[in-house]
């Protein structure tokens, strides 16, 4: 059975605001500090979600919790924001309704990471599938490349984003994603040339310096060092816990994964390189004959290597940076601009340069994500938006002026949705709708966008006006028309209450936001309205050969010239707010409300007076009150009855009716004063949250009666089972031992039966045993004395002729008997025709026989075993035999010999690829066929020789060719000498006049000599028409090379020789072989 659960279970603090009681900001900052304090960072207002920036990691984001938040109710579980991303999602899936979710709060509240929660568990529980997986893994994606082009380090937040985002991921009619679109909004583009202290620039560029290879940083002309970019601030360029190489590459992963081509990511690094080198571009004055300075660059090299990154002419931007063209009408006039002109034209074309490239990034990414469908989508967006801004000592400016714009639309679209969804449901549930009485900012939002009078449009007419436009002359405007609006202050307006108030620069005017009052200073406020960019820069830029310029910069087009004033940034972004809330009012909204506890970015520190402050201008107090206004809780009829149902005993354990009879049935027993609830058509509304902590004190303090019941019975019950449970095994323990004890008594009687019949067994044997003695002896005695009787009988009767043929009988049967015993005493005699033993002669008589026997023996086994020999083996005993009788007793070498079959083909010759076309050259069977070595006469070292034998002719060939050497007939070798020793030279001499002799003879060594010395010696033998090849065993003997015939002497040398045979020449007539000893 499933546990239902609730978010009022085990509740710290309290879960959802709206049931906070009493209300007031110290109890609303109070339970906050409470919740933080024990690692609940999410807490309700409603169905708003706050979200305290805890600093750390915390385990409450793991796979299980998503499971645990998957297709469950908002308010079953503790507060969290998988709740809100599960309900708005399970909306968009099953009831076809569009969704957003508004996520805000300022710098360094958690806005990002919580967009990214919110992505990854909609990624999580939607489809699989590749083609799914592989768009939720680019949706996913997109975000790393964003944050490393748009945010930055500031005093707030380490990794602050600097734009607005706005994403809309559509879904399939089964939920799957399909594909996405991101919008973004005011890219603070001012930070490229300018950074507060303790701040960086954009990511991009200390990851590129940082984790890009030296061959990249080398073809985009770039250093590692920071110091050298003026645009790259170095107190705070490095930031701890930021790995800018490692996020680097994780960025070049997300463009690929996105969809990036190679050529696009390098073309967007060039354009990042070059924003770093236009920062170092300096300027000097330079006189005229007019009398007025002109601009020229210091340092070309930078510009150069600007311009050839860009593929610009160096001499058009040069120039762009010293002159001006103003164009009106038909005319044409070039004005030169001094040297604060020209760094201002650079910081635009620096500012313009890097804000194009990140729209055109969105567009690109858009390209890649958008959906492929031309079917309808259902849309879930996410709008990851800077928060309100109210920076100290007044340095408020033009930026945080449209910002706090923003914020007070999204918060009058928050109260104007709030309430509706209120009304909705009131209307829906048949409630009577009250109305709520609350601030409605709409007021501040009319000064700041009313196209008459509004500040916006105010400035846009400041900046398009002829004449001197100052930033002072702006003031004076707002002063004039402004001056009665009452949540408009100045200290020169109309109004004399503000003359004296000293908080109040002249230079500054004031808003009363719905978060609080606002100082704006109206320094910039023109300039950075007005966002110009000279067009001699945007035609230059177009005409680079860089693939992107052309996109980025289409005004600088000189065949469309338009000379009307491009739109300022107050009315694009005025234009681009209202698009968001129109797109806003056509989906459900979802909030999440982001606060940081503390200003020191570090985790278990809650600062009232900073969490406070965020408090008022999120307006949650007021948010609560809003929906507080009506009825504070609401719950199903199913729901409620399930969880209160023991209060009642007729509606407990189970109500058999409709819930809402049995709620009506409950809430009347409990006495319940009517007015504190209503009955809706499916829920019941509760009107003051005292009521429900009321209900959940009672149903707290039934449940721990109900535990001590249930306590009691399982008690008892589990005495009961125990003592069951001891008297059935009494019983058990009993029935063994009255068994064992029967046991015990049977065995101890059936021993002593046993004692008794072996006794009496023994006694009736013994008797008989007597009786068979006695009868035994009787017969044994009749029997002797029948055998003496019958043996003198005998005697009588022989004793007449046994004196006449005694002897000779005797003298037979004895020889018989010594000559079966001697011919038995032969059998031990084994087979093996190497077994010399023989039993000795038991007799002198035997002599002639035993010799002669063990002759014939001896010859008839080894006929036996020779008959066993196949005709190979026969030949090499043959072959072994005529070995024996050539070397046995002549040559050292000879018993080393004996063990080693003649194997003859040593080289497998017929087998081997290498020797196939040597093989194929003879005509004759190779009968041996080995690795020798040739002996030089010059110098006595060895030469690697093939050596193949067939009957009629030896042949030498090359070892690594296989080209033929020599080839002699058998005929012409007239003699084979050898050592006595143990090494393996011999000399085949061939017969003086024979055609083969005019090179003379042959010295040659080999590990087979025995083998090759026997087959020749074979060969000349069985040869009829051939004289009989003679072997020479001698350590001294000559032999003929060419015309010299040399000695070869062989002595036995030391053990530094080694342990093979070494030749040395020691002169013309003289080769000396030093053989090892033995």
């Amino acid at each position: 059975m499933e546990v239902k659960t609730s978010l009022l279970d085990n509740m710290i603090g309290v879960g959802d605001m709206v049931l906070l009681e009493p209300l007031n900001e110290d109890s609303f900052i109070m339970n906050l500090r409470n919740r933080f304090d024990h690692n609940e960072i999410y807490t309700y207002i409603g169905s708003v979600v706050i979200s305290m920036n805890p600093y750390r990691s915390l385990p409450i984001y793991t796979p299980q919790k998503v499971e645990e938040y998957r297709n469950r109710n908002f308010y079953e579980l503790s507060p969290h924001i998988y709740a809100l991303a599960d309900e708005a999602y399970r909306s968009l899936r099953d009831q076809d309704k569009d969704q957003c979710i508004l996520i805000t709060g300022e710098s360094g509240a958690g806005k990002t990471e919580a967009s990214k929660l919110v992505m990854s568990y909609v990624a999580a529980v939607c489809g699989k599938g590749q083609e799914v997986n592989k768009v939720k893994e680019q949706l996913l994606q997109s975000n790393p490349v964003l944050e490393a082009f748009g945010n930055a380090k500031t005093m707030r937040n380490d990794n602050s984003s600097r734009f607005g985002k706005y994403m809309d991921i559509e879904f399939d009619f089964k939920g799957d994603p399909l594909g996405g679109v991101i919008s973004n909004y005011l890219l603070e583009k001012s930070r490229v040339c300018k950074q507060p202290r303790g701040e960086r620039n954009f990511h991009i560029f200390y990851q590129l310096l940082s984790g890009a290879s030296d061959d990249t940083l080398m073809k985009l002309k770039l250093d590692r060092d920071f110091s050298k970019y003026n645009y790259l601030s170095l107190d705070s360029a490095n930031v701890n816990g930021l790995d800018d190489a490692a996020s680097f590459r994780t960025v070049r992963n997300a463009m690929q994964i996105v969809g990036f081509m190679e050529a696009e990511v390098q073309s967007v690094l060039e354009l990042v390189a070059a924003v770093l080198k236009l920062g170092n571009i300096e300027f000097k004055p330079e006189s005229r004959v007019n009398g007025f300075d002109e601009s020229r660059v210091k340092d070309k090299n930078d510009l150069k290597e600007m311009c050839e990154l860009l593929g610009i002419e160096q001499s058009v931007l040069e120039r762009a940076f010293s002159y001006r063209t103003v164009e009106a009408k038909m005319e044409k006039m070039s004005t030169t601009l001094n040297v604060a002109q020209a760094y201002y034209a650079r910081d635009a074309l620096a500012k313009n340069l890097y804000s194009r490239l990140f729209s055109w990034l969105v567009t690109r990414i858009n390209e890649s994500i958008k959906a492929q469908a031309k079917t309808r989508h259902k849309v879930m967006g996410v709008l990851d938006i800077y928060g309100f801004e109210i920076f100290e000592e007044g340095d408020n400016s033009f930026e945080q002026f449209i910002i706090n714009y923003c914020n007070e639309k999204l918060q009058q679209i928050f109260i104007e949705l709030t309430l509706r969804e209120e009304q909705e449901e009131y209307i829906r549930e048949d409630i009577e709708w009250t109305n709520i009485e609350y601030f409605n900012n709409a007021v501040i939002c009319d000064l700041i966008e009313n196209n008459q009078n509004g500040i916006l449009a105010m400035l846009d007419e400041e900046c398009l006006r002829p004449g001197t436009v100052t930033d002072d002359t702006f003031l004076d405007k707002l002063n004039t028309i402004c001056a009665e609006h009452q949540h408009f202050e100045s200290r020169l307006n109309k109004n004399s209450k503000f003359l004296t108030d000293h908080s109040l620069p002249h230079s500054c005017f004031r808003i009363q936001h719905y978060a609080g009052k606002v100082l704006y200073r109206v320094e910039g406020f023109v300039d950075k309205n007005n966002d110009l960019l000279y067009r001699d820069l945007s035609q230059a830029m177009y005409k680079a050969t860089h693939s992107l310029m052309r996109q980025l910069f289409p005004e600088g087009n000189p065949a469309k010239v338009n000379l009307k004033r491009p739109p300022t940034a107050g009315f694009q972004f005025k234009a681009s707010v209202g698009v968001l809330m129109k797109n806003l009012q056509t989906k459900n909204p979802n909030y999440i409300r982001c606060i940081k506890p503390n200003d020191k970015k570090v985790a278990h520190i809650f600062t009232d007076s900073l969490v406070c402050h965020q408090v008022r201008y999120l307006g949650l107090v007021e948010n609560v009150r809003v929906r507080r206004a009506g009825y504070a809780f609401r719950q199903p009829y199913e729901s409620c009855l399930e969880r209160y149902k023991m209060l009642c005993k007729k509606t407990w354990p189970q109500w058999r009716g409709p819930a809402r009879d049995g709620v009506e049935v409950l809430l009347t027993d409990c006495s319940v004063p009517t007015e504190e609830f209503a009955y809706g058509r499916s829920k019941i509304f509760i009107r003051n949250p005292r009521t429900l902590f009321t209900l959940e004190e009672r149903r707290r303090a039934c449940l721990e009666d109900l535990a001590t019941l249930i306590q009691k019975i399982y008690r008892g019950w589990k005495s009961r089972t125990h003592f069951l449970l001891l008297k059935k095994s009494q019983v058990v323990v009993a029935a063994w031992y009255r068994r064992y004890a029967q046991q015990n008594k049977y065995q101890k009687i059936k021993s002593a039966t046993l004692v008794m019949q072996s006794f009496i067994r023994g006694w009736k044997a013994r008797n008989i045993l007597r009786q068979l003695k006695y009868e035994k002896r009787c017969k044994e005695a009749v029997t002797t004395i029948a055998a003496y009787w019958h043996g003198t009988q005998v005697r009588r009767e022989y004793r007449k002729f046994f004196r006449a043929n005694a002897g000779k009988k005797i003298y037979d049967f004895t020889i018989q008997r010594i000559m079966q015993k001697y011919f038995l005493g032969l059998k031990t005699t084994t087979m093996s025709p190497m077994d010399n033993t023989w039993p000795a002669k038991p007799y002198g008589f035997l002599e002639g026989a035993h010799t002669q026997l063990r002759r014939i023996f001896h010859l008839w086994r080894c006929k036996k075993y020779r008959g066993q020999f196949t005709e190979e083996k026969k030949a090499v005993y043959e072959e072994k035999l005529e070995a024996s009788e050539i070397f046995k007793d002549k040559k050292a070498l000879y018993p080393s010999s004996v063990s080693q079959p003649f194997k003859g083909d040593y080289l497998e010759i017929q087998k081997n690829p290498k020797y196939q076309k040597l093989n194929s050259a003879m005509e004759e069977k190779v009968l041996l066929a080995d690795l020798v070595n040739k002996i030089n006469r010059a110098n006595g070292k060895g030469s690697p020789r093939l050596f193949l034998l067939t009957k009629s002719n030896f042949v030498l060939a090359d070892q690594k060719t296989g080209q033929v050497k020599a080839s002699v007939p058998l005929p012409d070798l007239a003699s084979v000498s050898v050592s006595t020793q143990s090494d393996g030279f011999f000399a085949l001499k061939l017969k003086e006049g024979s055609a083969s002799a005019s090179k003379g003879d042959f010295l040659l060594s080999s590990e087979h000599l025995i083998e090759i010395i026997t087959k020749l010696h074979r060969i000349g033998t069985t040869a009829a028409d051939r004289d009989q090849i003679n072997i020479d065993i001698s350590d001294e003997f000559l032999v003929q090379f060419k015309q010299d015939k040399v000695c070869v002497k062989f002595i036995q040398g030391g053990p530094k020789n080694g342990n093979s045979a070494a030749c040395k020449r020691k002169n013309n007539r003289l080769l000396e072989v030093s053989v090892p000893s033995p």
